[in-house]
């Protein structure tokens, strides 16, 4: 099945240049792998020799593109915001093409304990496990082998991927004579309406009060969650991110793969961490943070490392100096 490009325009919007109405769109592709009757798009403009080189059908643009894409010679709709775009694309085309949604109701191998209360609009899928107290909201998804704790609470159109854990005991442990006593994680998790946890996500429960994940926030796969985190609504972060425990983040903030906050920090909303990037200390304002070591061979690492290492010292030296021509 396909759409005819006047066909998504109606729904989409956009500004159609150098293109058919009528031309019959197969599927949405790359730059790289289109061919003439898929449909792409540009959001980067350091990708444009890609964009030259497609032989998609159609491509949609920002208008800062446009003369690139007229360059080309094919087909483009020149569109506010092209990722946008192509994520609004990629829904109408699910809708038009039938794909089947998750059915709902609860899978004959789930374990849904006594107790727990699920939407009758909701999913629970092969192998999942709810626990007593637990509440699945409407239109919520359990794909497969979800774990979620006792009184864990998920909202609305919540869809949570293969493997992940909603309400494992958070990682609590006091010290006598040598010996970790364990502290009783008493708290649960609560989880708004359209949030995306990825597979092998874990979220832990609190210790006394709830871990919170606000409504629409966005995790990836192989996330850890530490107990009693509070993440703000529409804040995203990529796979392998660590979050300590009682960590605060705002709205909206973004953490790139496997960052690290640790615990008991509080994070402004609009803040933005670079991938790999390590946060010790809580961050006041909105911006863009970045803070790990860049790559280099293992000698010229080694160097700088070892240089790095007598800073202290040197930083010493310097305020002697600048002290000693003070004082003469």
């Amino acid at each position: 099945m396909s759409l005819q490009l006047v066909q998504i325009i109606e729904v989409l919007g956009g500004a159609l240049e150098q293109g058919d109405p009528a031309m019959e769109i197969q599927a949405i592709a790359s730059l790289e792998d289109a061919g003439p009757q898929d449909f792409s798009f540009l959001s980067n403009p350091k990708l444009q020799v890609q964009m030259l080189a497609s032989k998609a059908g159609c491509i949609a643009v920002s208008a800062q593109m446009q003369e690139q894409a007229r360059q080309r010679g094919g087909a483009f709709v020149v569109v506010d915001n092209p990722y946008l775009y192509f994520a609004r694309l990629t829904q109408l085309w699910r809708k038009h093409h039938a794909i089947r949604p998750v059915p709902a109701g609860i899978h004959p191998s789930a374990v849904v304990e006594e107790g727990a209360i699920v939407h009758p609009s909701a999913s629970i899928g092969p192998l999942c496990h709810v626990a007593r107290g637990a509440v699945i909201g409407a239109d919520s998804v359990l794909t497969s082998r979800v774990t979620v704790g006792a009184d864990c609470v998920l909202g609305e159109r919540v869809l949570v991927q293969p493997g992940a854990v909603i309400g494992g005991d958070g990682f609590g442990f006091a010290n006598e004579r040598g010996r970790w006593i364990k502290i009783e994680q008493l708290g649960g998790v609560q989880i708004g309406d359209d949030v995306e946890i990825g597979s092998n996500t874990c979220i832990d429960r609190g210790a006394l009060r709830d871990t919170i994940i606000a409504n629409g926030v966005k995790i990836d796969n192989q996330v850890q969650i530490g107990h009693n985190v509070e993440i703000g609504e529409h804040s995203a972060m990529a796979g392998c991110v660590g979050i300590a425990g009682s960590a605060k983040i705002g709205r909206q903030c973004t953490i790139g793969g496997a960052g690290m906050i640790l615990g008991h920090l509080e994070i402004a909303d609009n803040v933005h961490i670079s991938a790999a990037t390590v946060v010790s200390r809580s961050i006041r304002q909105p911006g863009q943070y970045t803070g790990f070591f860049p790559i280099d061979d293992n000698g010229s690492w080694e160097k700088n490392a070892a240089t790095l290492k007598h800073l202290h010292a040197l930083r010493d030296r310097i305020k002697a100096l600048e002290q000693t021509q003070k004082n003469g």
